[in-house]
C-alpha cells in the first residue's frame, strides 16, 4: 500500500513494519524521488531492521560454536 492512503494518526504504527521502510524507499528511488518519503517512518523502519539485524548476530555468536553439532 502507499503510505499516502493511510492515516496520518496511523502512519508511524504502519512504519514500525520494517518492510514499509524498504519498499516506500525503493518506490522512492525508482520514481526519482517524485513520490515522497515518510522520513519519520523510513528512520523508524531502519531503526527496526537495526535491531533485527543486532539481536540476529548477538543470537548467532551465542550458538556459533554448537551450530555444526546441531545440523
Amino acid at each position: 500500500y502507499s503510505l499516502d492512503i493511510i492515516p496520518e494518526q496511523w502512519r508511524l504504527l504502519y512504519s514500525l513494519n520494517p518492510m514499509v521502510g524498504v519498499i516506500d524507499g525503493f518506490r522512492w528511488a525508482i520514481l526519482n524521488g517524485n513520490q515522497s518519503l515518510y522520513l519519520p517512518g523510513f528512520g523508524l523502519a531502519l531503526i527496526v531492521i537495526l535491531l533485527f539485524v543486532w539481536t540476529g548476530v548477538y543470537y548467532f555468536r551465542s550458538v556459533e560454536r554448537t551450530f555444526a553439532d546441531i545440523i
